[in-house]
């Protein structure tokens, strides 16, 4: 887990950035519509979108939430699990409304359209998460702290 503002920011960077490239070609590929034109089109909005909700809204939710679940706090695997399901509950809210208004707008359909997106993508994102990225990117995070590239300077 990151343990100084500028660990945080990079862990953050990394991790929203394989979850956005990841979960824009789950869905690209879920309706039939998967290019690299596509996934490489909507990367930088959806990255930016992300990256805003994680720092301002979600991160801030998930960790009260999470801190507050009857989970052993004295054990790491734990706390990153309970952080890490909370984060991909709240990025899904959020971004599943985002594809969804992008996709489609906001028309009479579109609680449908998010109910189903919303499910879709819960059920691709928690074992990408907890599985895959997060792993990856604790690792890499570590990694980045044994060359000393994340080093605060004085």
């Amino acid at each position: 887990m990151p343990q100084t503002k500028k660990e945080s920011l990079f862990f953050t960077t990394i991790v929203c950035f394989s979850m956005v490239i990841s979960m824009s070609a789950y869905n690209l590929f879920l309706h039939g519509q998967f290019s690299l034109n596509k996934l490489f089109a909507g990367l930088i909005p959806g990255f930016i979108v992300a990256f805003i909700l994680d720092i301002f809204v979600v991160a801030i939710v998930a960790k009260k939430v999470a801190f507050a679940l009857p989970v052993n706090k004295e054990k790491k695997i734990h706390m990153i699990l309970a952080v890490s399901s909370c984060m991909v509950l709240g990025m899904v809210f959020f971004m599943s409304m985002y594809g969804v208004i992008v996709q489609f707008g906001f028309t009479k359909d579109f609680f449908s359209y998010y109910s189903g997106a919303f499910v879709k993508n819960l059920i691709m994102a928690l074992p990408l998460q907890l599985l895959l990225i997060g792993p990856f990117c604790r690792m890499v995070l570590e990694k980045s702290r044994q060359s000393n590239l994340l080093k605060e300077s004085n």
